[in-house]
């Protein structure tokens, strides 16, 4: 196949105009179009990171929206968090497991306003996913429309997602917004944007205070430019991967897979236990009150650089798992990495070694985040 019919067959962000025309390079992710920067990657790393406030584009994750008087009951089969327990206007980390309790997606589950309809008030959700995810989770979910009132409607390509990340996010959203806005915790909000209706999401990647606006997509350049207008500034691809490494959030397909038991990830968040039954509960429950998990993701500091995949050993060089992500940190100035490592091995400061040609490169086992930003820090009262 050659470059060009490649390229046709790659998704577009409903700001992808926009970034082309401004001469903005951009890459393939996942199988969509993204900026990998906006020409200074150290600039925009330190706009989140430094107290400002990023501007990105996260329009590629998928948007799937799901109602209907038996929305809670199917979900809470398939995942393991309690729908029950999560209220309007409030958001919750979810874990889709298959029946041997392994990982197909990890996803956010929003609930927003309830519907009125002649059978009274049904609640509505959306589920955002990674863009790795995006298909297995609307395919898991899809079957289980004909069994009943179950409704699924795949809003990804119809809309965008832009995240406002770092610690003048507030005071940016305020500002182009109009009226005060300060959502805490896990909260969401629902407002018309030049007589547009988004929904507002406070919610974090990079490990600094954050808003996500879902918006339509016709409506997303618009939305895109006020906010720079209020003050945000664009980051790109390549800076948001340094700071999702520091901020010990793990990828599908690269740190956590299917080949991972629930419990193995580092979205520990996700799983109830007083729930009752979903697909593969048996099992996770089992290896939290009969034993413990045979490795997990953790974090790690390092020496020095190192590559994704090098095998890690132990003081007496036996192998004990293997680096999944890797960056230089400019805040701690230090590598680190996400890591899969195994049980015995998991305790913080234990000394883990990467042999490269003659040499060992050493590194320490580090509690996640590696960096605790805005977000760990603002009171949310």
């Amino acid at each position: 196949m050659n470059e060009t019919a490649r390229q046709v067959e790659l998704k577009k962000s409903p700001l992808h105009d926009m970034f082309e025309t401004a001469g903005v390079p951009l890459i393939d992710a996942n199988g969509w179009f993204v900026a990998a920067s906006f020409g200074d990657v150290q600039a925009e790393y330190e706009t989140v990171r430094g107290g400002g406030a990023g501007l990105i584009d996260l329009s590629p994750r998928g948007r799937i929206r799901v109602s209907g008087s038996e929305a809670v009951p199917f979900l809470n089969g398939l995942i393991t968090n309690d729908m029950k327990t999560l209220a309007q206007h409030r958001w919750m980390n979810a874990v889709f497991p298959n029946v041997q309790g392994r990982l197909l997606a990890g996803v956010r589950v929003l609930r927003l306003h309830d519907e009125k309809t002649g059978r009274g008030e049904l609640p509505v959700f959306m589920l955002d996913t990674e863009p790795a995810t995006h298909e297995r989770v609307l395919q898991t979910i899809s079957r289980f429309t004909l069994a009943g009132d179950f409704h699924v409607e795949d809003l990804t390509l119809t809309t965008a997602c832009i995240s406002v990340q770092g610690a003048n996010a507030t005071t940016v959203i305020g500002a182009a917004v109009g009226p005060p806005i300060s959502l805490q915790g896990n909260s969401l909000y629902k407002l018309t944007w030049n007589g547009v209706e988004v929904v507002l999401v406070h919610a974090s990647h990079t490990a600094e205070d954050g808003y996500d606006i879902v918006v339509e997509g016709s409506a997303a350049p618009l939305v895109w430019k006020q906010l720079e207008n209020a003050g945000a500034r664009p980051v790109g691809a390549n800076a948001v991967e340094i700071l999702r490494i520091e901020a010990g959030v793990a990828k599908f397909g690269v740190d956590i897979d299917e080949n991972l038991v629930v419990s193995e990830t580092n979205l520990d968040d996700a799983i109830s236990f007083t729930k009752g039954c979903y697909v593969g509960q048996e099992i996770i429950a089992r290896i939290k009150y009969r034993g413990h998990v045979a490795k997990k993701i953790s974090g790690l500091v390092l020496d020095r650089q190192v590559e994704s995949g090098s095998k890690l050993f132990s003081r007496e060089n036996k192998e004990i798992g293997a680096v999944t992500s890797v960056t230089f940190s400019p805040r701690l100035q230090k590598w680190v990495a996400l890591a899969l490592i195994k049980y015995q091995y998991l305790a913080l400061g234990t000394e883990v070694g990467i042999i490269h040609g003659d040499k060992r490169i050493n590194g320490l086992v580090t509690e996640l985040p590696f960096v605790k930003g805005s977000w760990f820090t603002k009171d949310d009262g």
